[in-house]
């Protein structure tokens, strides 16, 4: 961008951010602006609260990492080609959303050379600039092509016309297959849409088989939302070198006398942490969390670490995981296995007899861990009085952590987690609500107090931090929360500070388990989602001034990052280079600089890996229920549209929509306000944390919906699933009906 004089320090005005956003030759997102202005300390907190009104006024639009003028277009931005005239290709900027209220500008793209070396769909990273006659841009950069296949079931009507019926309950409608590509009816397969209008038909690129067979839930999940689930060549083989890096007690501190233990899931299938505490004769303790050493085998640079870095976390699905590391990495050399010599990144705290940690030191270490406990196994010895010496050292000290953890006050809701039991062949066993014990909480308080200890080591040195982020609810939303409170008769003053204890107390005085879980949902929809960041906003739900993650890096590349920041911080470098491998284990030029785009990507991940987790469970309850259609459940209900309810089956966390349409001939209103359905005649009402029996009348296992209707059976659902709409079964296939077809659809025997 042409030089200008450097702003004079202090929190710029709109205008002067609106010239920054549109003069410059990168994208503009908060640590740019931040960057350009000199801005420090609480001045980027300002910059955060100014940019939101900018965007409320709608001056500006865009996210953290790149903002652009309202109803423009950012000056570095990614196109794509939806046409080549006479020799020129246009283009449409490429996140541009259907819904947006004007259509995308269509922008020229100036090549060099005479005619165009792009195609229709080819996408550019490029430079824009607005002129009298229109948009131009030129590119910079082509790009890889976004992945935009679709994932199905082949369904064959009464005509022989194949049809893909999709996986994705949002995707209410089939499309027409103009190339089969050598699938047949019944199965599983990844397509692409030929051409761009409305509903376009599908080319079938990979058949990938029988859509109900075991661990077939996951593998659409792992399609559907491009999860990497393959190492090339190279990458193992340099995992398979690093895993043969040396192991001493040279430069590590010797911990393997201590009887380390690693509590976790009995079906684990890697060990990141281990811990151990014993009394320190003043009323206090000694404590020791252990955290496998990744990045001694994982270096900035490596192969490995570029996979790690694109993939961000690894995914856990009920039948398998998708590492984010090697297998020969994560769940061999870095898992803490029991008996074994391995690398750990040590934290020692000191814990007063309070439960305060007030003191920490980090240290590279060589550990054996005496043994690996299930969670359900440990809570056994404690209670039954069968604990060895060192479990119940562990829980004093976290009694102690637990009451410090207390007067903190952190939000307490009850999310109960659905667990998905399967046999050797990757059938369903057990589905249930996962029971919440005291040896879950002793591990936590432990991984709390150690992540907190790497925020702050990390601020003692002024070091870069991968923080966990968790904001203090948005006005908007405390605005929403107020309005829905008083629905209760109950007040939230704006004026006060919120803290996590406020709506502790809220939910504490309310009696009526009813109403809790009315109130529960509305409190826990006001929270914003977590995410991380190089800048330090604090995690409002945990009560926490600083907070970083650093106890799993076998799974989360933040923690890696953490990790390496510590061993530059502190001088933990293990000078043990091997073959190609990078010398250094720390932080290298390029986690420096982008720190605050690595972790916008690795938040994008992490909530990539939450939805392809929860659908696939979604998928899994579904097939458990789909032999249950016409039972009736306890159900709880969780959200409230104008077109009906959403509720989830209580002792399953199965969700399911109740439509209006069957809540009988009466007509309901919707109030926005309070969330509740309201019978204009009778005054019946429908609201968030309403429990009543309902009848399951619908179950998909391939897109994981459900459909409820009232026990009584008002308005009953009319089964799908019949001809002409739903698919039958034949031998081990789903085959098509006769006429044209609908979504698929599992339903009970002798159902109406």
């Amino acid at each position: 961008m042409p030089a200008r004089n450097r702003p004079a320090p202090g929190l710029p005005t709109r205008k002067q951010i609106l010239e920054f956003i549109q003069n410059s030759d990168t994208p503009a997102g908060k640590r740019e602006i931040s960057r350009e202005f000199g801005l420090k300390g609480n001045e980027k907190i300002q910059l955060k609260a100014l940019l939101k009104d900018m965007a409320e006024e709608g001056l500006i639009d865009g996210n953290r990492t790149a903002f652009h003028k309202m109803g423009g277009i950012a000056k570095v931005t990614v196109l794509r080609v939806i046409q080549i005239d006479e020799g020129e290709a246009i283009a449409v900027p490429d996140t541009w959303q259907p819904e947006d209220a004007t259509p995308p500008p269509r922008i020229r793209l100036v090549e060099k050379g005479r005619g165009s070396a792009l195609k229709k769909g080819d996408r550019v990273l490029a430079r824009t600039e607005e002129t009298e006659t229109g948009w131009r841009a030129w590119p910079m950069k082509k790009l890889e092509l976004r992945s935009e296949q679709v994932l199905g079931v082949v369904e064959i009507d009464g005509a022989g016309k194949p049809w893909l019926a999709p996986v994705d309950k949002r995707v209410r409608h089939s499309s027409p297959i103009s190339d089969l590509g050598g699938a047949a009816a019944g199965e599983l397969v990844l397509g692409e849409p030929m051409g761009r209008s409305a509903r376009p038909s599908i080319k079938v690129t990979q058949v990938l088989g029988e859509p109900l067979a075991p661990k077939a839930f996951s593998l659409i999940a792992i399609h559907k939302h491009g999860i990497p689930n393959h190492y090339d060549e190279d990458t193992i083989a340099e995992a398979g070198l690093s895993a043969k890096l040396p192991l001493s007690v040279d430069h590590r501190e010797d911990l393997r006398h201590l009887p380390i233990v690693a509590i976790d899931p009995s079906d684990a299938r890697d060990h990141d942490d281990a811990i151990w505490a014993e009394p320190d004769g003043e009323g206090g303790f000694r404590a020791l969390v252990a955290i496998a050493d990744v990045s001694f085998y994982v270096r900035p640079g490596s192969k490995v670490d570029a996979e790690a870095r694109r993939r961000g976390n690894s995914v856990y699905f009920p039948d398998r995981v998708v590492p984010m590391l090697p297998e020969v990495l994560s769940a061999d050399v870095c898992s803490l296995r029991s008996g074994e010599d391995r690398a750990a990144m040590a934290c020692h705290l000191t814990i007063d007899a309070h439960g305060k940690v007030t003191g920490w030191r980090f240290t590279r270490a060589i550990v054996r861990i005496a043994e690996v406990i299930a969670y359900e196994e440990a809570q056994a010895r404690i209670d039954e009085g069968r604990a060895e010496q060192h479990l119940i050292d562990l829980w004093a000290a976290w009694k102690a952590l637990a009451a410090a953890r207390a007067a903190r006050d952190p939000l307490e809701l009850e999310l109960p987690e659905r667990r998905v039991q399967l046999d050797d062949q990757g059938r369903i066993t057990e589905i249930a609500l996962r029971e919440r014990l005291d040896a879950h909480r002793v591990v936590e308080d432990f991984m709390i107090s150690a992540n907190v200890a790497a925020a702050k080591a990390l601020e003692a040195k002024v070091a870069p931090v991968v923080y966990r982020v968790h904001e203090t609810p948005s006005r908007e939303k405390l605005i929403a929360l107020k309005d829905y409170l008083a629905t209760f008769g109950k007040k939230l003053a704006m004026g006060q500070v919120i803290t996590p204890g406020l709506f502790n107390r809220m939910l504490k005085d309310i009696a009526d388990e009813s109403e809790k879980a009315l109130i529960m949902e509305a409190v826990l929809r006001s929270q914003t989602q977590a995410y991380y960041g190089p800048s330090n906003q604090g995690h409002f739900g945990l009560a926490l001034a600083s907070y970083a993650h650093f106890t799993s890096p076998i799974r989360r590349y933040a923690d890696l990052l953490v990790h390496r920041a510590l061993v530059d911080a502190y001088g933990l470098e293990q000078p043990k280079p091997v073959g190609d491998l990078p010398a250094t284990s720390g932080l290298s030029q390029r986690d420096r600089d982008d720190l605050g785009r690595v972790s916008d990507a690795i938040s994008q991940t992490e909530r990539r890996a939450m939805e392809a987790e929860r659908e696939t469970t979604d998928r899994y309850v579904a097939a458990w229920l789909s032999s249950r259609v016409g039972e009736v459940f306890s159900t709880r209900i969780t959200g409230v549209q104008k077109f009906g309810f959403f509720a989830t089956i209580i002792s399953l966390g199965g969700d399911g929509l109740v439509p209006v349409s069957t809540l009988g001939d009466e007509r309901f209103g919707y109030d926005e306000k309070a969330h509740v359905l309201v019978g204009q005649e009778s005054g019946t009402t429908y609201a968030i944390g309403q429990i009543l029996p309902l009848r399951l009348a619908e179950a998909n296992p391939l897109t994981g919906a459900l459909k409820f209707e009232l026990e009584q059976g008002a308005g009953r659902i009319e089964p799908r699933g019949r001809r002409p709409d739903g698919l039958k079964k034949h031998g081990n296939r789903l085959v098509g009906p006769r006429g044209r077809p609908g979504n698929i659809r599992h339903q009970g025997k002798g159902k109406r």
